[in-house]
Parts: C-alpha cells; structure tokens; sequence
C-alpha cells in the first residue's frame, strides 16, 4: 500500500522541498512551490463542490499549470482527463461527453471551441483558464464560457493539502486515440499504473519498490537531481509518466512549451538536461537535422540517454543521432496506455540494427509475454508469431465500454487475466521479445502478413524520404498490395517507385517491397507522432483505384 499518486508527489516533497520540480518556459518551480500552488488549486476545486471520482479535463499545450493542475486534481480525489489539443468541434464534444467531464483546465486559446461544445454537456459546470498569451479577442473572452482565471482561482484559496483518505484504489484516465477508430479511456487503479508506467518496477532490473516511501527516501538521499526534458505534449501519456516518475524520485523535470528542435537543443543547454524523451521518428528527424545543420551550436555535454517509446524509432535515426551524440545511450521501450511498460533495449552507436520485424527487439518487461491463440503463454524460441501481452498490475478496463474492455483485458485458461492491446510479437531463443506491429493495420497480401512498421523502418533509411506510412491497398490477384504514401524530403527529388524497390529488397523480402508509392506534401500524425492510419490509408486508395472504382 501507499501507492497514491498525490501521496507519492508529496512524499517528494518533503523529501526535497527547496529542489527544483518543474521548469516550463518562463515558469520555474521548486517542489514546495509546485505543491503550494497544487494544493490552492485543490483546495479551489473542492470549495465548488468536486471530489472523490470526479472527471475534470486539462485542455491545454505543455505549460506548467498544466502539470500543476493534474497534481491537484489527485490531490482531491478526482480524475484529470487528458484533451487532444488538436481535436476539432465534433471530436471535443464525443470526449467531453464520454468522458462525463463536470471542470475543465483549459488555455484561452481554446475558448471558442469550448463554447461551441459545452452545451452538449450539461455536466460540464465550471473552467478554470491558464492565460495562454494569446490574446484577448472576443473569441477568446473568458465571460463567454464563464471561467474563472488561473490566478484568480489560486489566489483566493488554501495553500494547506487537503486532508481526504486517498487510497491506491483511486483512478487514473488516460484517453488515447491509438491509430484507429474514436479516443476511449483506460481506467487504472493508481497502484496498478504505478507498477506499470511510473516507476514502480526498475526498468533495469525488474525489481519492484516494496514501499510507499522507498522512492522519496532514494531522493533524500541523493545529492542532485537528474534532470530531464520530456518533449511530447502533456496530453499525451508519455510525456505525464515520464514526468512523475521523475518527480516521484525528486529529479527535475523540464517541458518544452510548443516543440520545436532549436527550443529543445537550446533548453538541454541551459538546463544542463541529462536525459531527453521522445516519441520516435516524428521528434527525432527534425531533431536531428537540426544538429547536421549547426552541430556545434549547442553545449549538449549534459546529455546522456535519449529514451524513445509509444512510436517507433527506426535504426537508421538512431544511427544519425549517435552518429551526431557518440556518448549517449538510445533507450527503445516498446509499451502502450492499456498495457504499461513491456520492455527496452539500451542501443549504442553500432547496436541499433532491428534484429527482426519492424520495432526492437528488446529485454522483456516484468509480467511481458507473448501469447498464442489460445492465451497460453509461447517459450522462448518456437519462432511462432504470437500477441504481445501483460499480466500482474494493469487496468480496469475502458471507461464506460464493456465490450471493448472484454476484448482486451482477457482471461487465460489458467485465470490469469492479460491485457491484449494488439501488437504481434515473437519470443525469441534468448527470451528477449521482438515487437513486429500491430495487428490491426497488418497487411494480407496473397496470404503473407506485413507489417508496416517493418517496411517503414527501412523505407525511411532512403535519403531522398522525409517520412513515411506504409497502408494495404485492394489488389485483385494478392487481396491487398503494399503502398508507400511518402512525404519527400525538402529540396530533393522525390523518390520514384523503383527507388523505393531497389532500396528496400536489400532488406526485405520481395513480397513486403512496396508496389504503389503516393506523393504527399506532408505525413498526418497526432501531436506525439503517432500515425494516423486510416487518413494514409484513404489517400493511397484514391491514388491508386482505378477508373472503374474511383
């Protein structure tokens, strides 16, 4: 026990209170003043009549109020509900609904997109609005949706921590939109998700912390802080466990309001940043050509671990950066928000070859296996494709979805329940697991599986290729061909087809080579680079059907 999320942050606290907690922009925060402010927002939260259970969203790109507001909502018991930024009317009102929202945390920015919404749910009652900086237009007027201002709402409250009997069975929420189909919540215990993202089994050794104290005691003890610059947006669930591990452990953690490479490069200067998370290729190419550009710009001595997870990082990127940063180490972690933390591989300069299939192949995560059809767990070395799942600490389910959740969150024969959240894997001789992709955007193509992030990985290694997704498309003699939908790089010739050909049969089997290539001027993909699929999917379609089935 004592695996609370708030018990955890102010165990930290106390641990380290004159510590520096947060850095996001112009805003630098101690680990008292960030709990001073937490718990005036609670203590805000509470006097307007929220607590135990309740849904209240954050709205908003990465600031510090951001971090600050998730905190406080633990704090009283509710549930902070991350929002897509980029989510436009008819998808703000299906998450808002769904997800019985009753507050919000928003920036100004977003204001008229709430007004346009909120009506749909009556629930929603109250906001509280972080000035963004974005101007004070009437489609940006407070009055409109009646929030109260971040200051206000802090300035007239308790700095005092709420006194409430927290408890591990309180809930995190976590939506993700995955790369198919409407967001839906996962509902996690907060011991569960503790174990499972936020630091409560040693990456390294797969030891688990016995006590809800073990990881402030760790910070008492230690002189300094790591520091470490988180680059995805806060609504992404990366980024906020990359950020309380962290705090958990009394480190510092640093944000990057909007992404850009020269912000990033420029904070891990200034901060002295040892260790950077990204999600994958969309973050690491412009990071890295940032560097080819100016490679001696920056003061990056500090730097020692990139850490990438959620979205593949393909070998020939990471040999770019290492080639750029020979003394840093590239942790590759193959994991998901239904499933936690599966596994890693650390990776340097030479070592970054994907020994199999399209994601690493990496160390298997406490509780990882791969199952076969009928959920019994493979051996190591049958060379059988099997399904990537976890047992021990893993959620609920997802939120108000009960069909949904019996598909994922499975039984074996044996009674131990696995969340299946639909990534193909192999187990291989050594016991390590080989990520190959997930299942439902597989391409059959005359019978044989391809895995798209497979053909990416490698597509992605031509030169003349900025970014790629890799989709099936109808084909009459195979049930479905293989099609690259390519965004070329700036300022060279696009690749043509048989670029791509002879490119990728030095590498892939024939059969995965791609037999249709789409131009486009850029590659859709969500905030932390996900890729989005079914959008790669329409346009290859429209490209390639012929007259008749256009």
């Amino acid at each position: 026990m004592g695996f609370n999320i708030a018990d955890l942050f102010e165990r930290a606290v106390d641990a380290v209170p004159d510590r520096m907690a947060l850095v996001c922009g112009e805003r630098r925060l101690t680990y008292l003043e960030m709990d001073d402010e937490a718990n005036r927002l609670a203590n805000h939260l509470l006097a307007e009549g929220f607590g135990h259970g309740d849904h209240i969203g954050i709205y908003g790109q990465n600031t510090a109020e951001w971090l600050v507001a998730m905190v406080a909502i633990f704090k009283i018991r509710a549930v902070p509900i991350n929002i897509n930024f980029r989510y436009v009317e008819d998808e703000l009102a299906y998450l808002f609904d769904n997800a019985d929202l009753v507050a919000l945390v928003h920036d100004r920015e977003y204001i008229d997109r709430i007004a346009a919404v909120s009506a749909k749910v009556p629930g929603l009652r109250h906001f509280v609005m972080v000035d963004d900086g974005s101007g004070t237009g009437a489609e940006q007027d407070p009055a409109t949706i009646g929030a109260i201002a971040w200051e206000d709402a802090i300035a007239g409250a308790s700095a005092e921590r709420p006194d409430l009997p927290r408890t591990d069975d309180d809930h995190y929420v976590i939506y993700t939109g995955g790369t198919t189909g409407m967001p839906k919540g996962v509902v996690w215990r907060h011991e569960d998700v503790f174990y499972a993202l936020g630091g409560g089994v040693d990456a390294y050794t797969n030891e688990r912390v016995t006590h809800g104290h073990q990881l402030a005691e760790k910070a008492a003890a230690t002189p300094a802080p790591m520091v470490s610059l988180n680059i995805p947006p806060l609504m992404h669930g990366a980024a906020q466990w990359g950020a309380l591990r962290f705090l958990f452990e009394g480190n510092t953690v640093v944000f990057v309001p909007r992404f850009s490479a020269e912000a990033v490069w420029s904070i891990i200067e200034a901060e002295k940043v040892n260790t950077m998370m990204i999600t994958g290729d969309a973050m690491a190419r412009p990071l890295i050509e940032t560097l080819q550009e100016s490679p001696d710009r920056w003061d990056l001595s500090s730097l020692f671990v990139t850490s990438s997870s959620a979205v593949v990082f393909s070998p020939s990127l990471k040999d770019a950066m290492l080639e750029l940063l020979p003394n840093i180490m590239v942790i590759d972690a193959i994991g998901s928000s239904e499933s936690g933390m599966n596994g890693m591989v650390i990776q340097t300069k030479g070592q970054t070859a994907n020994h199999g299939g399209g994601g690493p192949t990496v160390s298997a995560g406490r509780d990882a296996v791969v199952l076969d059809d009928d959920l019994v767990p493979l051996p190591a070395g049958t060379g059988v494709v099997g399904k990537l799942a976890r047992g021990g600490n893993i959620p609920i389910g997802y939120y108000k979805d009960p069909v949904k959740t019996a598909a994922t969150f499975v039984h074996a024969p044996d009674g131990t329940r696995y969340v299946v959240a639909g990534d193909f894997a192999l187990h291989e001789a050594d016991g390590t697991i080989t990520l190959l992709g997930r299942g439902s955007v597989c391409i059959n193509s005359g019978g044989e599986k391809i895995f798209p992030e497979e053909v990416e990985s490698v597509l992605k290694g031509h030169p003349e290729v900025y970014d790629v997704l890799v989709v099936g498309v109808p084909d009459d003699r195979w049930g479905q061909a293989v099609c690259a939908v390519v965004q070329p790089r700036h300022g060279e010739a696009p690749p043509t087809l048989a670029d791509l050909d002879a490119h990728s049969r030095t590498q892939l089997a024939a059969y995965k080579t791609p037999r249709h290539l789409v131009l486009v001027d850029e590659i859709q993909r969500s905030p932390s680079g996900k890729p989005d699929y079914p959008w790669a999917t329409e346009v290859a379609k429209a490209a390639v059907a012929t007259p008749a089935d256009a």
